[in-house]
């Protein structure tokens, strides 16, 4: 057990990352279970005690009598710095145990420039970065989330990992780790995997083989052990008001990022954007119950306090049952001072007197997505949302009295020309000029904010080459000086950070090495702006011999081996195919939801199917 001495906290920024101790933290009797299961989310504490996954799989863990489960952020420099100096090892929230001891420490990769922080905890942990090198006694180190439909550039620093949906799955691991030590620890750790490999939804990276071409690109992989299956399908939630969902999330001391409720009304979404890995990674649609959800909510707020509610999904205004669902939220909690948000909202669903309604308590500002500045590339992305949508959207929203809007966009999408980039600028001053045009005055606030594309596996843009830094950065510019309306503002994202997420998010194995090269040079915290380390990554591709833009700008052949294709969401490659077709020509798929089938693949190679109330006729 780890104590920390009162100086230590006195030294670091925001000493309650490391206290432990909050509300509805869960501890148990360490001797008294007989499996120890650590989670984090290699970052920070404020954006790790946001995540709603391992907020969910931590109460399924504990709600096992023969398990605890624990948890671990990434240390922040200054806490790391006292951390090393004094010999202090990454220890756990709950009991301050060191991670070593555990027997499973579980990573949510939430995004790839999260990957050198979770070789940094490792290392603090004192447990191998590389699978090849643990010894028994080492805990198991396991991946899940966003990310795990390439897990390629990481696969040799995991010991499996877990597609999909993890609140079944997760048991189930437990169920065979703790037969397996009951049973002698047959086989060692090889022993322990080869069981869990028999897991639907579990990957085992050591078991399956890479071949290489003679240029050095991939093309092929291949089980080696009887247990390893040549394709690996995500694990899947079929009703999901049959799986437990977070009831007593642990409350923190400090502000986090998402620092109020989140109420999941479905997973998936249908809507086929044809840049958007989670509208594949996450299908089909499945949708929780009205009645469900009311329950929910009232243990939500009674066991936490908070007085905000955000109603959380890929496309949250999609909710079949989103207008009675608000109406049954306000009646339960009336006069309680609790105020209900939507995310994002689509532009085609948005209901402003909805919105109105649920911003009774605390109004803020709309946020929109129309992605692209022109319907042509709109069309291409398959967004299936019009200018006059979105006008009609704010001219409504502005008569309600609202004076801000947040408008998100891409930048570098395929077949993008100059002027769908200029489209962006005055699509936006349109926005603007309808405030005065409904008010009769300027007053209006527009933020737009651009985000620097990049290919994703399983989406029918995977094949596409990634624009280089230096055209992103003109496209930046151009759009700035296209803005002439002093109402808009003008955010972008750092190109630099979204070229290397395009190399590592579509690698091989091969990139490990840069990976562990850039680590060791003082990469970490690659998401944090001041603390990105551009040129240590160049400069670790450089030392590996490894070319950046063979993996981000080369675009693929149709035809060529694709190194993640054997871990899948259950997407078809003959649908992305036909995807990408229909993307040259500009032509719209529909929202297979309520609509035709589009055959992608998932409902049958899954066993699922989509469930949306208003497409079954009930009510929730």
């Amino acid at each position: 057990m780890i104590k920390l001495e009162p100086e230590i906290l006195q030294a670091v920024e925001k000493p309650a990352r490391y206290t432990g101790y909050e509300l509805n933290a869960v501890h148990k009797d360490w001797d008294g279970v007989e499996c120890h299961f650590a989670l984090s989310l290699a970052d920070v504490y404020e954006v790790g005690m946001s995540n709603l996954g391992l907020k969910i799989l931590y109460e399924v863990l504990n709600n096992r009598e023969d398990t605890v489960c624990e948890r671990v952020y990434a240390p922040w420099t200054d806490m790391e710095t006292i951390m090393r100096d004094r010999n202090i090892p990454l220890f756990s929230l709950e009991s301050f145990t060191e991670i070593n001891k555990f027997d499973f420490l579980g990573f949510s990769l939430q995004y790839e420039m999260i990957y050198s922080n979770v070789l940094n905890m490792l290392d603090l942990a004192g447990i191998p970065i590389w699978t090849r090198d643990r010894q028994e006694s080492d805990p198991f180190v396991v991946g899940g989330g966003p990310t795990v439909f390439n897990t390629e550039p990481i696969s040799d620093f995991f010991d499996f990992f877990i597609l999909g949906e993890g609140e079944e799955l997760i048991v189930e691991v437990v169920d065979t780790f703790v037969k397996w030590k009951a049973n002698g620890r047959i086989g060692g750790r090889k022993g322990f995997l080869k069981e869990v490999a028999k897991l639907e939804g579990i990957y085992v990276p050591s078991f399956y083989k890479v071949n290489y071409n003679d240029q050095g690109r991939f093309l092929s992989i291949e089980p080696v052990e009887a247990e390893a299956k040549p394709k690996i399908f995500k694990r899947v939630i079929k009703d999901m008001d049959k799986v437990h969902f977070v009831e007593k999330p642990v409350m923190p001391y400090i502000g986090i990022v998402h620092d109020r409720i989140m109420l999941e009304l479905f997973r998936g979404c249908t809507r086929g954007c044809r840049f958007c890995q989670a509208g594949t990674s996450y299908r089909p649609v499945r949708e929780r119950s009205r009645a469900y959800l009311r329950q929910l909510a009232r243990k939500l707020v009674d066991s936490t306090g908070y007085n905000e509610m955000s109603l959380t999904s890929l496309s949250s205004a999609d909710y079949s049952c989103l207008g009675e669902m608000v109406d049954d939220l306000f009646a339960d909690f009336e006069g309680e001072k609790v105020s209900f948000s939507l995310p994002s909202l689509r532009i085609d669903s948005f209901s402003i007197d909805l919105a109105h309604k649920m911003q009774q308590v605390r109004k803020s500002g709309l946020t929109f997505a129309p992605e692209a500045g022109t319907q042509r590339l709109r069309d291409v992305i398959n967004k299936g949302v019009t200018e006059e949508n979105l006008m009609t959207a704010v001219e409504a929203a502005f008569r309600q009295g609202w004076k801000q809007v947040k408008l998100y966009f891409m930048m570098g999408l395929p077949t993008e020309t100059d002027e769908d980039i200029v489209g962006i600028a005055q699509l936006a001053e349109k926005v603007a000029r309808k405030y005065k045009e409904v008010t009769g005055k300027w007053g209006v606030t527009v933020t737009i904010s651009v985000s620097c594309f990049v290919p994703k596996p399983h989406t029918p843009f995977q094949w596409f080459g990634q624009l280089p830094k230096d055209e992103f950065e003109r496209r930046q510019r151009l759009l700035k000086d296209s803005i002439k309306e002093k109402a808009v503002k003008f955010h972008y994202h750092d190109a630099r950070v979204s070229v290397l997420e395009g190399a590592i998010s579509r690698g091989d194995r091969r990139i490990s090495q840069v990976i562990y090269q850039a680590w060791q040079d003082g990469a970490k915290f690659d998401g944090w702006t001041d603390l990105f380390k551009n040129e240590v990554w160049h400069e670790a591709f450089r030392k590996c011999g490894i070319d950046l833009r063979e993996y981000n700008e080369r675009t693929r052949d149709l035809d060529e081996p694709l190194p993640w294709e054997h871990t899948t969401p259950g997407v078809s490659r003959e649908f992305l195919r036909r995807e990408y077709d229909k993307a040259m020509r500009g032509e719209l798929t529909e929202d297979c939801r309520r609509g035709k089938c589009s055959a992608c693949g998932v409902c049958p190679s899954l066993g699922a199917k989509v469930v949306d109330y208003k497409r079954n006729g009930g009510e929730g």
